[in-house]
């Protein structure tokens, strides 16, 4: 966590006072120490994976395979592995995961509908994108990753806003055992901080602050010399604790032996100012000699102490695990570094076996005969022209070492521990863009990506789940601190720029009245999170426009064939279906009504005409407009008229009729 969290816990409602009597003390803080160095010991094998892993995503993994008699060897590292891992980060970032805000009841429709414009607005405020680059990268390595989802009250210049924060593992701490994190009676979070910035903040902390290095986070191998003096260990411990039968998430702040900050020092109770009359004895307002009610100022209560509600009110440690594979027993997983390294390894000794050969086959040895009489030194020497050498140089003086070259078998081997590598991780050639001989067809390279794609995607599954309780948790803090109306830029239905002004108020607990005399209590919004990728590959964004071309094309997109469209529809499985399938419904409900309007005036042209005596001729000329077939005109001059049957319906009517008829009848 970085400097600006050293008080973003303390919420900004109720200015902190100093109790008679502090809950959280010196004794409390020496139990929660005891507490952390027991969950260090159970963390300390995660830990050095975790270092370990960063070696090996640095290529840097040599040391762990490294033997004393191949020290002077070449020692290649590829890159398979770590190609295997951005591959993955970049299907991790093509699947950008966008929140959806579903209600559980229709009153909350409008609400859900805001939240889901002003929440995507609060993520990109937190640079969200590059938070979650970050802990989706962490995850690929280390088998988890985590979120962080604060309160701060310093952002927006004091009005307080939510902070996400990508969290490394090294810091954090909870009990052994536990599978979720939730249920572990302690977590920790760990950070060192300069001890200026603790003195600057909490001047409390002078005489308790030590020169020495704080070396009690397990730390990477750093490139740079990484100076821990000076520094001081700021823990921030969260506990469970029930509190008057609620369930409630505690929170203190310490450095060595001094609080910083706790929530259960915090007991008084936020207060409101009211200007009340003064009553008599029989409860009425008292009056001065003028007529003017006497009124006095009173102090009224207006809630629970921040040590009743604790931290937050949603009673959650304010962390996400978001896990690749699950180990059980533990609420961490496997990353592609602990199931892919072996392969890796097995590469990087036969790439070095390889080097080895080449070298030697490069540069050639030879044995000498001890009485040969060769000058060594001048021989060793590729710049001399001229070798000396005493009496008869023999054919068994000197000779040559034979290295015998690389079999191809062995080229067979290493191909295959590459592409061992490649289908343990999932990460096959179609997936990078390449194709197996043969295949040109983009039909057939489609299927093929699809296919090869299909672990990356349920692994983003995971990820989206644990977006969901993200998201989830930022409802809550909008629910609880969201009081003060706050201006955002959405997006609005029609894509252009909209400025609407915010707040919770919806969000809170409403009355629902009285049914038949029976009080129904209180309601709370509550809501579901649909995730879904906001951002797709240029190829399914090309597949998609072609999708809908050919919608166009079959006529998914003409209101007379609604019934049909919407049963095609419902045969397929594709992204965006839901909302393709009611703007294709709600066009063929229009276009329904349409016909029977034309159908209603049609019957209404005919009274008319009735009433007119047949002078107005209505009924054919709206009859023509709807059919769009003209009107015959009358010839001029001298016309015979020939009698008519008065009973016979004109044709065009009857043509108007029938289509409309037909229109409106169900299929």
């Amino acid at each position: 966590m970085d400097e600006n969290i050293l008080t973003n816990e303390t919420p900004q409602d109720v200015e902190p006072q100093e109790p008679m009597q502090q809950t959280i003390g010196a004794e409390q803080l020496k139990k929660a120490r005891a507490t952390l160095e027991k969950y260090k010991q159970g963390k300390q094998k995660l830990e050095s994976k975790i270092v370990s892993n960063e070696e090996w995503w640095k290529l840097r993994h040599w040391q762990y395979i490294d033997a004393e008699d191949t020290k002077d060897e070449p020692k290649p590292a590829s890159a398979w592995l770590f190609n295997c891992i951005i591959s993955k980060h970049a299907d991790y970032m093509d699947a950008f995961p966008k929140p959806n805000i579903l209600p559980r009841e229709m009153a909350d429709e409008e609400e859900a509908k805001r939240l889901s414009s002003i929440i995507p607005v609060v993520l990109r405020q937190n640079d969200f994108e590059q938070v979650y680059s970050d802990e989706s990268l962490y995850k690929l390595k280390n088998g988890v990753g985590v979120y962080g989802v604060f309160w701060d009250s310093n952002k927006l210049n004091g009005l307080g806003d939510i902070n996400i924060q990508y969290m490394d593992i090294l810091s954090l701490y909870w009990q052994p055992g536990v599978t979720d994190i939730q249920k572990s009676r302690n977590f920790f979070s760990v950070e060192l901080v300069d001890n200026d910035i603790l003195k600057e903040q909490y001047p409390q902390t002078i005489d308790h602050l030590s020169k020495e290095s704080a070396s009690e986070i397990k730390k990477y191998n750093y490139d740079d010399t990484v100076d821990t003096t000076d520094k001081s260990l700021v823990i921030d411990w969260y506990y469970k604790k029930n509190v008057n039968g609620k369930n409630t998430v505690q929170y203190c702040k310490f450095v060595n032996d001094v609080v910083l900050y706790a929530t259960e020092n915090e007991t008084q109770r936020p207060t409101k100012t009211e200007v009340v009359p003064v009553l008599d004895e029989l409860g009425q307002p008292t009056y001065d000699g003028n007529g003017t009610p006497v009124t006095q100022i009173v102090e009224r209560e207006v809630g629970a102490s921040i040590a009743e509600k604790g931290l937050y009110e949603h009673g959650l440690y304010p962390f996400v695990f978001d896990v690749l594979f699950k180990e059980e027993g533990t609420p961490i997983g496997l990353g592609f570094v602990d199931i892919c390294k072996n392969p890796q390894m097995s590469i990087d000794l036969i790439n070095n076996a390889f080097e080895k050969n080449t070298m030697m086959v490069a540069n050639p040895r030879y044995m000498f005969r001890e009485d040969g009489g060769i000058n060594e030194e001048e021989f060793a020497n590729p710049f001399n022209l001229l070798v000396h050498v005493d009496g008869n140089l023999g054919e068994d003086s000197i000779r040559p070492i034979e290295t015998n070259l690389i079999n191809s078998n062995y080229i067979g081997i290493l191909e295959n521990k590459i592409q061992e590598l490649k289908e343990t991780a999932g990460n096959r050639d179609a997936v990078t863009g390449g194709t197996t001989s043969g295949v040109t067809a983009a039909s057939a390279i489609a299927a093929m990506q699809e296919s090869a794609g299909k672990t990356s995607r349920d692994q983003i599954k995971t990820t989206y789940r644990a977006y969901r309780q993200v998201i989830n948790m930022v409802i809550e803090l909008i629910r609880e601190f969201y009081a003060m109306p706050r201006q955002f830029r959405i997006i609005g239905d029609t894509g252009a720029a909209e400025f609407v002004t915010y707040d919770n108020s919806n969000l809170q607990a409403q009355y629902q009245g009285n049914d038949f005399g029976t009080d129904m209590g209180y309601r709370l919004p509550v809501f579901d999170i649909d995730v879904e990728a906001e951002k797709e590959s240029p190829y399914s964004q090309l597949s998609q426009n072609e999708l809908a071309l050919q919608f166009y094309n079959a006529g998914f997109f003409n209101p007379e064939l609604t019934d049909q469209a919407l049963t095609a529809l419902d045969m397929m499985q594709f992204q965006g279906k839901d909302k393709i399938m009611q703007k294709i419904q709600a066009n063929g409900g229009m276009y329904q009504q349409m016909l029977m309007m034309q159908q209603q005036l049609l019957q209404l042209s005919e009274v008319v005409d009735g009433l007119s005596g047949g002078t107005t001729n209505m009924a054919e000329q709206t009859a023509s407009e709807i059919t769009g077939n003209p009107v015959a005109t009358q010839p001029q001059g001298n016309v015979v008229k020939m009698p008519t049957d008065t009973k016979k319906e004109n044709a065009v009517v009857s043509n108007a009729r029938k289509q409309a008829n037909d229109a409106t009848q169900p299929r």
